[in-house]
């Protein structure tokens, strides 16, 4: 897995921020709702395809993946439980 910032380009310092994407669109509705405005997602159906639509309006590219540092985590996590099975072989 790469771990270079989707957003740092060959000698930048920028680090790039990952957020799971459903946070942010936790966010935004929450900050709806306390304007008094009731948003719904996808009319009641499956709320992916609209949150990538409202993700992609504020300029956050969904990812799959989600969070990457999470992510990373769940990978080295991995790796020791593979660690520990195999090498009780």
């Amino acid at each position: 897995m790469d771990e270079t910032p989707v957003n740092e380009t060959p000698g930048s310092a920028a680090q790039a921020e990952t957020y799971n994407p459903w946070t942010i669109v936790n966010l935004v509705f929450g900050h709806l709702a306390e304007q008094g405005l009731h948003p719904v997602l996808g009319d009641g159906g499956d709320p992916g395809e609209p949150a990538r639509a409202l993700l992609t309006a504020l300029g956050i590219q969904p990812a799959a993946e989600g969070n990457r540092e999470v992510m990373r985590r769940v990978y080295a996590h991995l790796d020791e439980i593979r660690a520990v099975v195999f090498e009780a072989d």
